[in-house]
């Protein structure tokens, strides 16, 4: 029996897409645990480009069984199209090799425009998607939203589900909507929503995704008994935790390793790996606290060498240095086994790179990460780059200055590293 688990140790956007399906090629069952449509993957397989926000990263494995987990928020529109442009992209999306929990909670389009109402409200702004994931979970916290499961009752029951569910929205956009008559918010008015709307919206949906649906332990179980491989899918990332990451600018379910094994439904003494993936710079969409950012030409590089633009989005990236303390901080509490370092090459291009190897925090030198990061300042480690890892397919043939940069991950967080991606293609994955 054997259980992977692949989680990002930074703020996202570290390429576990990729590690996801690097590693699924020997498995039975890929489960995406956590996340909405916020999350953006992409993996790049024999030289075609393929991004998913809800589908799992194995999708394009027809031979694999992948599997939305009960702690996913689906949108119903947006995982419709997906899966309609990757069966136009010639990828098999059947009930042998897909399946959707009945369990999996449902986005709506209220929950949109709740997204966007709350933001605007905010002085503080995250910057989220507007997706409606936030708020969808705070009505999956606030039990009164609907499961899959849901979509297949009676029409009357259905409909009684959504009008409680809708109660809190239509009191708050009513209220929002005087404000901005009365010009105390400068922002369009928002819609009403009527339970006919929704009910018409999950039925148009439902169409698309039904075969689906089905209860996942069961099979879960089966797999588990006969040692078939299992692997769990991570969506964000450590520092965008609920708990454990830079709260309040965080998303809103729990990426870390224990969050994501509840959410695929695996308990934790059945996971026997736990692969923290993670780049060899730091990048960050949206706002928080980022001790190590570039705001000047060197992050420019590294975000175009890199192609740092959300997947989702299409917003350029924060680019920053390599956070050392932030990475071994994750370790503990991901009960991380090895690391996958990512875009060894890209960093490699810069003649000189610099690693935060500590902060200097109210007068004194620490390496761990204190609640308040926006008083951290970093201490670097210098180090040699202008290396190059084109025509590399082990490690041994990496430059010397390129291997001496893996051997500070490593003995800096204690944590061995084992795959090394150093291009877009999974062909381009180095095993330590």
């Amino acid at each position: 029996m054997a259980t992977k688990m692949i989680v990002g140790l930074q703020y996202g956007d570290e390429g576990k897409g990729r590690a996801v399906h690097y590693e699924a090629k020997n498995a039975s069952i890929v489960i995406r645990a956590t996340g909405g449509s916020n999350a953006g993957h992409t993996v790049v397989a024999n030289g075609k480009k393929y991004a998913m926000h809800l589908l799992p990263s194995a999708i394009i494995r027809p031979d694999v069984l992948s599997m939305i987990g009960p702690g996913v928020v689906a949108d119903l529109k947006i995982l419709s199209e997906e899966i309609a442009q990757m069966r136009e992209a010639g990828i098999k999306i059947e009930k042998d090799n897909f399946a959707i929990s009945e369990r999996t909670h449902i986005t709506l389009p209220h929950h949109k425009q709740l997204d966007r109402l709350y933001e605007m409200l905010k002085e503080n702004k995250v910057g989220t998607t507007g997706r409606g994931v936030g708020t969808t979970y705070e009505e999956k916290a606030r039990r009164t939203n609907l499961r899959m499961c849901d979509l297949f009752q009676e029409e009357e029951k259905l409909k009684h589900k959504i009008t409680e569910n809708l109660k809190v929205y239509n009191v708050l956009v009513a209220e929002a909507n005087f404000l901005i008559e009365d010009g105390v918010y400068h922002e369009q008015k928002f819609p009403i929503i009527t339970t006919e709307e929704e009910y018409e919206y999950c039925m148009q949906y439902k169409e698309n995704i039904q075969a689906f649906i089905t209860d996942t332990h069961p099979i879960i179980d089966q797999a588990i008994e006969n040692n078939a491989l299992i692997l769990i899918e991570g969506a964000q990332s450590f520092w965008l935790d609920n708990d454990h990451g830079d709260y309040p600018m965080t998303t809103s379910s729990n990426p870390n390793a224990s969050g994501t094994a509840s959410g695929a439904g695996v308990g934790p003494t059945l996971i026997n790996e736990v692969i923290g993936v993670m780049k060899a710079y730091t990048s960050r969409v949206g706002n928080g606290p980022f001790i190590t950012e570039l705001e000047d030409e060197t992050g420019n590089l590294i975000r175009e060498w890199g192609h740092e633009y959300g997947t989702t989005t299409g917003r350029p990236r924060r680019t920053g240095w390599l956070d050392l303390v932030m990475i071994k901080h994750t370790k503990n509490t991901s009960g991380l086994t090895s690391l996958c370092v990512n875009h060894l090459d890209t960093i490699g291009k810069l003649s000189q790179i610099q690693v935060c190897v500590g902060y200097q925090y109210k007068g004194k030198t620490i390496q761990h990460v204190p609640i308040d990061k926006e008083n951290c300042k970093p201490i670097y480690q210098t180090l040699k780059g202008g290396w190059t890892t084109e025509g590399v397919t082990t490690f041994e043939q990496l430059p010397k200055e390129a291997r001496d940069y893996i051997y500070l991950i490593e003995k800096y967080t204690g944590v061995p590293v084992k795959y090394i991606g150093v291009g877009a293609d999974e062909k381009r994955t180095i095993i330590k």
